[in-house]
């Protein structure tokens, strides 16, 4: 729009010329002097454009800036809003964890079923199942163990292959939010962030019990009952970091990392004193 030789006039400097402007500001010859404004934010309130056409063609723009305007302000608004609720669940997280005491076996090892895999890997949650006898029977299994420096570690098995064949599949962090003895559905979701599922190539060089013991029965590999188990803390992180060794691919291998760091700083574990995987498998 070109508005040089425009006649205008100011509230305050009265009949004036446009002598110069830009996307963001014009210059204006009064009768005693000139003078530069923000454009076109100064024809709101202070200037007026005496050619019509012209001036219809500039209210149009202005009203233009002035949607961009409101959805800049309501994009920091809402950024704002985001930045507040995000230190709010930070604040709440370390009050939580300030409070929460760390059980040694606060994580759990959960048994897929072959057609379970699918749908456990696109919704990336497990169901801890319904309890079996007593008053209860029916509800779903309260995971009250777990909490936000938890892992659940996915393992499956063929069912024609002895239990020693069992296999990682993958493992995640529950939810940020998670809280097992709030948990009144059985649901446990996985962290938005810190969850990895391995290749079959991957799940095979990754044995389950390389890293764990029954304690009932040390010396054997048996599972028995039920879909799920805790889990102790240390093994978790020894699969973590063999996870890492796994991954070939730098940002699979950068976010594996992540993962492993993250884990052992919820469960105040310090990476370099972690001994090496001593599950049942080790000691054929």
């Amino acid at each position: 729009m070109n508005l040089i030789n425009k006649k205008v006039t100011h509230k305050r400097f009265g009949l004036g010329n446009i002598v110069k402007h830009n996307d963001s500001s014009i210059e204006i010859t009064f009768a005693s002097e000139s003078k530069k404004f923000v454009f076109p934010d100064v024809f709101e309130k202070h200037l007026i454009l005496h050619d019509k056409n012209v001036a219809n063609s500039l209210e149009e723009i202005i009203q233009e800036k002035e949607v961009q305007r409101k959805e800049e302000e309501w994009k920091k608004e809402e950024e704002k809003k985001i930045q507040r609720k995000n230190h709010e669940l930070r604040l709440e997280h370390d009050k939580l964890m300030k409070n929460h005491k760390l059980h040694l076996e606060s994580q759990m090892v959960f048994w897929c079923d072959i057609e379970e895999k699918e749908s456990i890997f696109s919704e990336w949650k497990v169901f801890s199942g319904e309890i079996k006898s007593g008053n209860n029977k029916g509800e779903p299994n309260k995971p009250i163990r777990l909490h936000q420096n938890s892992a659940v570690l996915l393992t499956a098995i063929d069912s024609n292959k002895p239990e020693k064949e069992r296999r990682i599949l993958g493992v995640y962090m529950v939810n940020e939010e998670f809280i097992g003895k709030l948990c009144e559905d059985g649901v446990i979701p996985a962290h938005s962030k810190f969850r990895i599922q391995l290749s079959e190539e991957e799940s095979n060089q990754m044995p389950f019990w390389k890293y764990y013991v029954n304690k009932k029965f040390p010396d054997k590999m048996t599972w028995n009952s039920g879909k799920y188990r805790y889990f102790d803390n240390i093994w978790m992180a020894q699969i973590l970091l063999d996870i890492v060794s796994l991954k070939s691919e730098p940002k699979e291998r950068e976010m594996a990392l992540q993962f492993f760091k993250h884990f052992c700083k919820m469960n105040k574990i310090t990476a370099q004193e972690l001994p090496k995987p001593s599950g049942t498998l080790m000691d054929i």
